[in-house]
């Protein structure tokens, strides 16, 4: 999936959707074998920088969502959109598609 390339200074997500940064891969294996750029795998760990405002229900609230800015979050390897803003990489989730709060 390629990466979407934006030039501005904030994103606000709609919905139930959840912008997360995305933590730095790996460089090295357990027993200290260097990985070239090719053999590194896409993080799934990141911390939440925005939420939207919850999923709608059927009478027009909202519930609001279960994760919260500054909270490190596990997500499904292809899930969301890859945004690229300035050197830093995120992705644009559906909650649906975040698995855990990790600590």
């Amino acid at each position: 999936m390629a990466a979407v390339s934006l030039s501005v200074s904030t994103v606000k997500p709609l919905g139930d959707r959840v912008f997360v940064k995305i933590s730095a891969s790996e460089e090295k294996t357990a027993g200290g074998i260097l990985l070239p750029d090719t053999a590194k795998e896409k993080p799934q760990v990141g911390e939440v920088v925005q939420v939207g405002a919850g999923k709608r229900n059927d009478d027009g609230s909202y519930t609001a969502p279960e994760v919260k800015v500054g909270d490190r979050v596990l997500y499904s390897k292809y899930a969301g959109t890859d945004i690229k803003l300035g050197n830093e990489d995120y992705v644009l989730l559906s909650e649906k598609d975040i698995l855990a709060v990790v600590s």
